[in-house]
């Protein structure tokens, strides 16, 4: 990559920097992304995916495989701390997580596009939604104009912080943990403070519920049997002096490496809360959010990027376990064989989702540069 294309790419990640919007909210970033594709010339651009995505399709010369590569709109609900001229200007929202180097690596791929076409099948450049909700990837997949552009394969990455910026690493099978997030409301009966044997207070379970559900994890090696509880979040009753609580909810995020060790963890949970709760007259509800499933790398998907890594001039590491964190994209792996691969952003990198996050542009040409060999390897 040229320095001048990489000064241009360069100024379009800043300027995706600096409106960073929450999932589902994207409409700025879509709009942005969307006149920069135009520039390129899609077959056809297709926007409002699941919401706000966009996605630019470029037709192959003759009949082949539909390849799409993704990548993320939205930021995160979180202040950035930032001196950069390109910091953040939308208060309480940031780019911590790296979706604005994401973008920009599939952005550059339309330039080449638009000069030239590939050989045969066609290419379907995806920005979606909602990734960091778990909400994006179900919403486009379901969306009607999605059979448009359903692929044969399907192709994302990730930068990590850890791994030295530029170095590649790949999983050949599971890539990323299942999680949900699990909301328990708990419902008893107010009383005095001065009284509160005349009330049903959930303090009880609460107690109970923080050390059971942290027993429930069995922890150890990402392996099939991992498990990992997190309790987030509490609250019992109100913040007052004179009233006995007759309220409570506990939030905590479940996690696991594959999708029927969660449905084992998830029964778990609720058998906890039901005794918890039995044992004090209390009543509860259980309801989930953030629900990402696992996400596993096909081998043939997982062999294209590996190669494509090795032609461009970029080896990649193979690990033998997943990342803890979640990602939605293993729902395009339903339907076509997917595989993610991990970018480094530095071994001093701040962890993702910390406010002083900052996705580091020298790592813009190994992405597009895998992206676009997978492509040429796939299509010609």
């Amino acid at each position: 990559m040229t320095p001048e294309r990489l000064a241009r790419l360069t100024a379009l990640r800043h300027a995706l920097h600096r409106i960073p919007e929450v999932s589902g909210a994207e409409e700025k970033t879509a709009a942005m992304v969307a006149d920069y594709l135009r520039l390129h010339e899609p077959d056809q651009l297709l926007t409002g995916l699941g919401g706000h995505g966009v996605a630019a399709v470029y037709e192959g010369r003759a009949e082949g495989p539909a390849v799409l590569i993704r990548c993320e709109l939205d930021g995160l609900p979180i202040e950035e701390l930032s001196d950069q001229p390109y910091r953040s200007t939308h208060a309480g929202r940031g780019h911590l997580c790296g979706h604005d180097g994401h973008m920009t690596m599939v952005a550059a791929l339309a330039e080449e596009l638009a000069a030239q076409r590939p050989a045969r099948g066609r290419v379907v450049l995806l920005f979606q939604p909602a990734e960091e909700t778990g909400k994006g990837a179900p919403a486009v997949i379901a969306d009607p104009a999605y059979d448009q552009i359903a692929p044969d394969y399907a192709f994302s990455l990730h930068n990590l912080p850890g791994l030295p910026v530029g170095q590649v690493a790949l999983c050949a099978g599971p890539a990323n943990c299942a999680s949900r997030g699990m909301r328990i409301k708990l419902t008893g009966k107010t009383s005095h403070a001065a009284a509160p044997q005349d009330g049903v207070s959930p303090a009880g379970a609460i107690s109970r519920l923080l050390t059971g559900l942290a027993g429930l994890a069995s922890g150890g090696d990402l392996g099939p049997e991992f498990a990992l509880v997190t309790v987030t979040h509490t609250q019992l009753g109100e913040a007052t002096f004179g009233i006995a609580p007759g309220y409570g909810e506990v939030w905590a995020t479940l996690r696991t490496v594959t999708d029927t060790r969660m449905e084992q963890l998830i029964a778990g949970a609720a058998a906890l809360v039901e005794q918890a709760c039995a044992a004090d007259g209390l009543t509860f509800s259980i309801g989930f959010d953030d629900v990402f499933e696992a996400c596993t790398n096909h081998p043939e998907a997982a062999d294209a990027l590996k190669a494509a890594g090795e032609t461009a001039g970029y080896p990649m590491q193979m690990q033998d376990r997943p990342q803890r964190w979640s990602e939605d994209f293993g729902q395009f792996g339903k339907g076509a064989k997917a595989a993610m691969f991990w970018l480094g952003s530095g071994e001093d990198q701040p962890q993702l989702h910390n406010p002083d996050y900052d996705f580091p542009d020298a790592a813009i040409p190994v992405g597009a540069g895998i992206f676009r060999q997978v492509l040429s390897d796939l299509l010609g």
